[in-house]
């Protein structure tokens, strides 16, 4: 299985270890591949940079988790271009998803959400996601 988390997912992720998008990209990384591009990387790092963060993670913190992704994540070069979320910006996870060809796509951005399923991967909420009996990884 091959996994996409929006930049929203992972923040949550990290923000909050006892978050339901905690659980999501934990139980993803159990059960199959996350996939990370330079574009999903770049925006995640610019956000994550952010002053408003530092109140809840340390800069350190942040280097940590983006290392321990980088380290962990499935590398995956985009060479489409997709156009059809209303949110241009979105459009990058869903070209991470289908040239990674991508099991799942997680999101809480309904935008994306509303294109479920978008070539043949399933456009799912964290909660949703955790929701799906998945088979373990072997």
């Amino acid at each position: 299985m091959r996994f996409v988390f929006d930049t929203n997912v992972l923040v949550s992720a990290l923000l909050l270890t006892d978050s339901i998008p905690y659980r999501a990209f934990d139980r993803a990384l159990t059960n199959g591949k996350v996939l990370l591009s330079f574009p999903l990387l770049a925006e995640l790092n610019a956000v994550l940079g952010r002053e408003q963060f530092r109140k809840y993670v340390t800069l350190e913190d942040v280097r940590l988790f983006l290392a321990a992704l980088v380290r962990e994540a499935e590398w995956i070069e985009v060479k489409s271009s997709i156009s059809a979320c209303r949110d241009p910006k979105d459009n990058m996870f869903l070209e991470l998803a289908v040239d990674g060809r991508a099991s799942h796509l997680i999101t809480g951005d309904h935008d994306l959400i509303a294109l479920h399923p978008f070539r043949g991967v399933d456009v799912l909420t964290p909660h949703a996601f955790l929701e799906l009996a998945l088979p373990h990884a072997g």
